[in-house]
């Protein structure tokens, strides 16, 4: 539910007079629809097919069998997850995630790409499982993520064998399940798995840049009809623009503005080597590998052609921090979205984080963006954000699931500040 600061409506807007008051609950009513509209339209989109299971075949007595996947078996599973509401994908893509994968060459065994179950003679399941590199200190961590996991709902009681295949993988340090839908939740605890500790993971902030296409994708999704449906539309996008205005929603001015350039993730370079050694060697956190060439790998998706724009900060000379925005186009929402997806900045310096927090919003303006929105990221991070008054909305489950063998490792990460968890983690932003 859309909330400001942590704020209730009674206290927002106490000090004012009778008119104002009025005036603005209604605006906050209207962004609070908004906000549960947009969140059911934008997660709609990963069920909308897998819930037609009227027409389901039974399977009783049909035989279902599980097994590794395999290189030959892209289409068959390129089609399975199209089918279930997930993005496309490419063959050239799952050769850079397992074979061209920079952790590959750390493992000590045969790494799996995941499972799939089969039933009469073809692909009625999947879930990958990607390999992934964290540091410790100076520990280095092989880590693996899920993706994927669809089942065609006639065999959907199978789900728990891919879960419980990826969970039980005996030569992975650290596990996790990033953007996880609630059953995916429910189901991994039955295999020991653990939410993230990390305060409030689970709240989007976000601003709205367009209300115009805003106010119209709710009404879309409310199901106005046409006429009606350009009027209401109309009379949100100005109700939205008064309440922004209003609350003073954005970064304002800042107090001191340091020197931030874009780049393109190609041209990441030793620069940003020399920040991710530094980084290493300051207060130890679980931080997903960053080094340069991981970046680039990382962030370049075959067949994807959504743009990524590196934004870096500059003193004296030095990189000392940068920022990744992605922007994507939510074709259910019609939203052209852009979404703060990685960050790292030397000592955590509060101006440097500001500074570079501004220039994602405002590259976020000039590229036409619908909405900006970030996830994820320390308290720290996320308190400099909120200064600037942003929406806020719920995901309905944990975006994270994780779980580790090693008993040391699992003492540190049952704490929030073990953790420094971004979008970068997980599959959330390394697939396309």
């Amino acid at each position: 539910m859309f909330q400001e600061d942590g704020r209730g409506v009674h206290e927002m807007i106490g000090s004012r007079t009778d008119t104002t008051r009025h005036r603005s609950l209604g605006m906050d009513v209207f962004v609070d629809k908004a906000s549960a509209c947009l969140l059911r339209l934008m997660r709609s989109r990963q069920r909308r097919r897998s819930s037609e299971v009227s027409n389901a075949e039974s399977v009783s007595g049909v035989a279902v069998s599980q097994r590794e996947v395999q290189f030959s078996d892209f289409e068959a599973v390129a089609k399975l997850k199209e089918s279930g509401g997930l993005r496309k994908d490419f063959l050239d893509n799952w050769y850079r995630l397992w074979r061209d994968n920079p952790a590959i060459a750390t493992a000590k065994s045969p790494l799996g790409m995941g499972h799939v179950l089969e039933a009469k003679g073809r692909i009625v399941g999947y879930h990958g499982s990607i390999p992934l590199l964290y540091r410790y200190g100076e520990r280095t961590l092989l880590a693996a993520t899920g993706h994927g996991l669809v089942v065609e709902p006639p065999y959907r009681i199978h789900s728990m064998d891919l879960l419980g295949a990826f969970w039980r993988q005996e030569n992975i340090d650290l596990l996790m399940i990033s953007t996880a839908e609630d059953s995916v939740g429910k189901m991994s605890r039955l295999f020991r798995a653990e939410a993230l500790p990390q305060r409030d993971y689970d709240t989007v902030l976000f601003f709205v840049l367009n209300s115009r296409h805003f106010a119209r994708a709710v009404v879309k999704k409310l199901g106005v009809r046409e006429g009606v449906g350009g009027l209401a539309a109309e009379l949100g996008s100005l109700s939205l623009r008064m309440e922004s205005a209003l609350h003073g929603r954005g970064p304002g001015r800042l107090p001191r503005k340091l020197h931030v350039t874009k780049i393109p993730v190609h041209q990441i370079g030793d620069e940003f080597e020399d920040l991710w050694r530094r980084k290493l060697t300051e207060k130890s956190k679980l931080l997903a590998e960053r080094s340069a060439a991981l970046l680039r790998w990382h962030f370049t998706h075959p067949g994807n052609n959504e743009r990524k724009t590196v934004l870096r900060c500059h003193l004296h000379g030095s990189l000392v921090g940068y920022a990744i925005v992605q922007y994507t186009m939510d074709r259910y929402a019609a939203l052209h979205r852009c979404r703060l997806v990685d960050m790292l900045i030397d000592g955590d310096a509060p101006d440097v984080a500001e500074n570079l927090l501004a220039a994602a919003f405002s590259d976020a303006q000039g590229s036409g963006a619908d909405v900006f929105e970030v996830l994820g990221f320390p308290r720290s991070l996320r308190a400099i954000l909120l200064r600037w008054r942003p929406y806020l909305r719920k995901y309905p489950a944990c975006p994270v699931f994780y779980k580790t063998k090693d008993r040391s490792l699992e003492r540190i990460l049952t704490a929030e500040d073990g953790w420094y968890t971004t979008p970068f983690d997980g599959d959330t932003t390394l697939m396309p």
